[in-house]
């Protein structure tokens, strides 16, 4: 059984009762979730050159461009879902880069054994955010779905 949201309710439903969180607790939540990227986005942009050495370290290049496009996208994702608007394309955004960045800097399957334990803690970690973005992309765009049919 479907449960609509009122309109004026920005949070999810919680079970299927459709018991929701009140609003601040739904921002507070969105606002933890973004924080690790908020806080590495606004790193990088304060310390360029670190944020170029990172995107070398992983072999990306040209590192410059790079590690532009990594601040825009953790900050502007972040502030997406914190706004509210377009809540569901950020979430997304933030899904996707961080498993592909997970894949990149967790890969405990090749790292050596005094490594692994930590990588792979790191890696399954990540995979909670991504399951955690996606639940809030779903969220909100089941949200909107409820409201242009109510």
């Amino acid at each position: 059984m479907a449960t609509v949201l009122p309109s004026s309710d920005p949070s999810p439903p919680i079970g299927r009762e459709g018991i929701s969180l009140p609003g601040w607790a739904y921002w507070l939540a969105l606002l933890l979730l973004c924080s690790a990227y908020l806080q590495g986005g606004i790193d990088k942009a304060l310390d360029f050159p670190a944020a170029i050495a990172e995107m070398n370290h992983f072999g990306l290049a040209p590192a410059g461009p790079f590690a532009a496009a990594v601040i825009a996208l953790e900050i502007g994702a972040s502030m997406l879902i914190l706004t509210g608007r377009w809540r569901w394309l950020g979430a997304l955004a933030l899904a996707a880069f961080t498993l592909a960045a997970s894949f990149m800097a967790n890969r405990f399957w090749a790292a050596p054994p005094g490594e692994r334990v930590m990588l792979a803690n790191a890696f399954f970690e990540h995979l909670g955010l991504v399951g955690g973005f996606i639940a809030v992309a779903w969220y909100d765009l089941r949200s909107r779905a409820s409201r242009r049919t109510s």
